[in-house]
């Protein structure tokens, strides 16, 4: 593209949590037109009447979703819709020409019955082998060439940043990989639900989808990419605060593991991957409203474990932000446009 060139950039339920974080890095990107935004529950009002922050930085009025015409007159196409809902419009956005960028989890399994087991049939099945499961650091050479792009799982970006740079380093032994989640309320979303209410988890951590959860085939998935097939035990849990994900990741190594060689060559230039080191780990206010992954480690006494944590924000680093970061990958753009944010700490 031209230096100055904009893409022009239509997104599709811009108002759930994904949606709004989505255009909040969008309305300041240099290269970046938004042209459409749709909203079924506030078609017909300005975004700003909606979210007042937006007032003066996009002023743009939101639409009824059109699958045929959404991404009409856009070079890119977000899909912020909830699973099931998606993949329709996606492929609406192809017969366009658009690049496709998806949030939910319509192309993020690559078989048809995997993606059956655990989200009931799938309405595109022919497109699943053409998507990129989208993150970069992993990935970067696929999403430059992609027509559709897979925007991973909050959970399974924390989760595969910390264990595949280990897995391709040789590193990781025969056992069971633990991954344990802790996730920020806004994980599950803007809708009113019970067991989101202040006063459900306002002083209480629990447990949910233990040994289900959707994001456990993405992480299996990633693995077996990068030639490990262990066992995962996943189990997420929700704090009482907004957002931000904390993962504690329990891994079995071979003899001789050298975890700081192994991040050091996954991650040296990679721009928002933040390596601490060993015996240092993060914590989620450090990433809030970042694209940043932080990680530390230690090795347990006899050096046969070790236990990986990782830190991003749910909706930036693992959703929205990581979807801008593929933006600027596909259109070759310098990848920290729009996301050079520094966390707000407090």
């Amino acid at each position: 593209m031209a230096a100055t060139e904009k893409i022009r950039v239509a997104v599709a339920g811009g108002t759930g949590y994904m949606g709004v974080e989505l255009l909040r890095l969008l309305a300041l990107h240099p290269r970046v037109e938004i042209v459409r935004v749709t909203s079924e529950q506030y078609a017909g009002k300005p975004l700003s009447e909606i979210y007042p922050s937006f007032r003066g930085a996009l002023d743009i009025v939101l639409e009824t979703l059109d699958a045929k015409t959404v991404a009409r007159d856009a070079d890119a196409f977000f899909s912020a819709l909830p699973h099931g809902a998606a993949a329709s419009t996606v492929v609406e956005a192809l017969k366009t020409g658009a690049v496709a960028f998806d949030l939910s989890a319509d192309f993020r399994l690559r078989d048809a019955a995997e993606f059956r087991r655990w989200y009931g049939d799938h309405p595109a099945p022919e497109l699943l082998a053409d998507a990129v499961y989208g993150i970069p650091e992993l990935s970067r050479d696929a999403i430059r060439t992609a027509r559709i792009i897979a925007v991973p799982g909050c959970y399974p970006t924390g989760a595969l940043l910390g264990l595949v740079p280990l897995v391709r380093a040789g590193v990781v032994g025969d056992g069971l990989i633990v991954v344990d989640s802790k996730s920020g309320a806004s994980g599950a979303g803007r809708a009113a639900k019970t067991d989101l209410l202040f006063g459900e988890i306002q002083e209480n951590v629990r447990a949910y989808g233990v040994g289900k959860h959707r994001h456990l085939p993405e992480i299996e998935q990633g693995l077996r990419a990068a030639g490990c097939g262990s066992q995962v035990a996943f189990t997420p849990h929700i704090l009482p605060i907004r957002r931000g994900i904390l993962s504690t990741i329990y891994v079995p190594l071979r003899a001789g593991a050298d975890l700081g060689a192994a991040y050091g060559a996954a991650f040296r230039d990679e721009p928002f991957v933040q390596v601490l080191g060993e015996g240092k780990f993060p914590e989620v206010r450090d990433v809030r409203g970042t694209n940043n992954l932080q990680l530390g480690w230690t090795v347990l006494a006899g050096g046969t474990t070790a236990v990986v944590v990782t830190a991003i924000d749910n909706l930036c680093k693992g959703g929205s932000g990581q979807g801008v970061q593929n933006l600027n990958v596909r259109f070759g753009l310098d990848e920290r446009s729009g996301l050079q944010q520094i966390a707000a700490v407090p």
